[in-house]
């Protein structure tokens, strides 16, 4: 079984996640209903983001072989490439997330907060492109025919022993 599928799971649910996880805790920063400490989970979160696109695009280049055998080229790398824009941008809200731990006025935090949240919304489209062409891949390329084809013989050869 292919690994890639299951890895990506994780980045693109935090992605959806996050504008929420991170707007609540800048609301709360905000109204002082918390302190501004609390935006560690965002940051925390949004490294988790980061280190699972990571792993999504690894398992997707160790797959990439095999699959480049069924599915037209420009559509792998059309995938490809917006992985590696969601990679960028989810890096680069990693890095706006992590500049209010360094801030000391409560006013300037809450303002990189808030960027950082505005950036966790441009994180969100560059998932849904990633996604967008990686569920064409699958539904409309026909990518899983890489792991199904080769197994089709050993499925019919079970069944005539039965």
């Amino acid at each position: 079984m292919p690994l890639h599928p299951v890895i990506v799971h994780i980045p693109v649910a935090l992605a959806v996640l996050m504008p929420l996880i991170a707007g609540g805790l800048l609301l709360a920063t905000w109204r002082k209903w918390l302190p501004a400490r609390a935006w560690a989970m965002a940051l925390a979160l949004q490294a988790v983001l980061a280190i699972g696109g990571f792993a999504a695009m690894n398992t997707g280049e160790r797959e990439e072989d095999r699959v480049e055998k069924v599915v037209p080229e420009a559509a792998l790398e059309a995938h490809e490439d917006a992985g590696k824009r969601f990679m960028i941008g989810a890096i680069a809200v990693l890095a706006l997330a992590a500049v209010p731990m360094f801030l000391r006025r409560d006013s300037l935090k809450v303002a990189a907060m808030g960027a950082a949240t505005a950036g966790t919304l441009a994180v969100v489209a560059l998932g849904y492109d990633v996604g967008h062409k990686g569920g064409k891949l699958v539904y409309v390329e026909g990518a899983t025919k890489a792991y199904t084809q080769d197994q089709a013989p050993n499925v019919q050869a079970r069944h005539h022993d039965d």
